[in-house]
């Protein structure tokens, strides 16, 4: 078991080694305690010389919006060698404005020093699954991917995309984010191979020679030529091995609209290309995603509106000292029950 850190001294001494190649917390260091605000540090200390970091308290931890619950898998793997009972949300379940999402019970020198680190894990975790799931509501049965990777820190991007996942999206195409879930990341290509090999016959043509048999053979067709021409040359250039075409059009050029894609179904469909799906990629919001649902678009691939998606604050509130209700004012003391809560630990 790992000792998290506990006096003004320790934070005083650690330093940081001057090779560092990234500023994001190690595992250890958020295991350590380092993560988490100087004040909590200092609240162990003053205990301990009031002889109070033994006292046993029911902390409860509350949201200020509604959601779909992620981190607990997080948390628990935090606090697992503590001394402590735990009840939690499973994830995935909804919540609603100010339900107990989380109770802690023991001595509090055993968690409080991770009281910023517990509710950083679950505001974030709990954001980007709200977000995805709004996503595949608007979506209803169609396919969800996340691409949401390239709009954060890489050092967060698996906890966002498994969140999303959590939160109802099909798959994710950031590698460790979708390995995490126990999922295979999924994924075109960019329009990087596209724009150097100089043409997306070309490109596709490589893709499907060089990719396992069981990647889906899904091409750009939005780089160079008018996207419902460039449907029909990749159609015939693949044939029966191309599973659909994705459109990802710029909002320079007015992004992806329903006529556009109800040209493109109409396109192919009179060139005999009727098995061909469409995906559409680029800026979605749940609001666009039901618009162009509409349409006959298959799949989705959604990034900045899951990862951009504000943190869901949470609060932690002592509820209980030594078994008596307590709290601060404003707030109820004692146990506020949500039956949904399940004990973890």
């Amino acid at each position: 078991m790992k000792e998290s850190i506990s006096s003004i001294i320790e934070i005083e001494n650690y330093s940081i080694k001057q090779d560092r190649k990234f500023f994001s917390a190690t595992h250890e260091e958020i295991e350590k305690g380092l993560t988490t605000d100087i004040y909590f540090v200092r609240a162990q200390e003053i205990l301990r010389y009031l002889r109070l970091e033994n006292t046993i308290v029911t902390a409860e931890i509350f949201p200020r919006g509604g959601g779909i619950f992620a981190g607990t898998e997080e948390v628990y793997n935090l606090l697992k060698d503590k001394k402590i009972k735990l009840w939690a949300l499973e994830e995935g379940v909804r919540f609603q404005f100010k339900d107990t999402v989380m109770r802690i019970e023991g001595p509090y020198c055993e968690f409080g020093v991770f009281e910023t680190v517990i509710l950083g894990i679950l505001a974030s975790s709990s954001a980007w699954a709200t977000a995805a799931r709004e996503c595949k509501d608007a979506a209803s049965d169609k396919k969800v991917l996340c691409f949401g990777s390239r709009h954060i820190h890489p050092a967060v991007a698996p906890v966002m995309e498994r969140a999303a996942i959590i939160g109802g999206v099909d798959g994710a195409s950031c590698i460790l984010g979708a390995k995490l879930s126990g999922e295979k990341p999924q994924g075109t290509i960019p329009h990087t191979v596209i724009i150097i090999s100089g043409d997306t016959i070309k490109a596709a043509q490589a893709f499907n020679i060089c990719m396992p048999k069981d990647v889906p053979r899904i091409i750009l067709i939005d780089t160079f030529k008018d996207e419902a021409e460039e449907s029909i040359r990749v159609a015939g250039a693949l044939g029966r091995d191309l599973l659909g075409v994705r459109l990802d059009t710029p909002s320079e050029r007015g992004g992806v609209t329903p006529d556009l894609v109800k040209e493109v179904r109409i396109r192919l469909n009179q060139a005999g290309f009727s098995e061909v799906k469409i995906f559409v990629s680029g800026g979605l919001t749940p609001e666009r995603i039901n618009l162009l649902s509409k349409e006959q678009v298959d799949a989705f691939g959604v990034g900045s509106y899951i990862s951009d998606a504000s943190p869901i604050d949470m609060t932690l509130d002592i509820k209980e000292v030594e078994g008596k209700p307590i709290a601060k004012r404003g707030r109820i003391p004692g146990k506020i029950e949500n039956l949904k809560l399940k004990r973890i630990m």
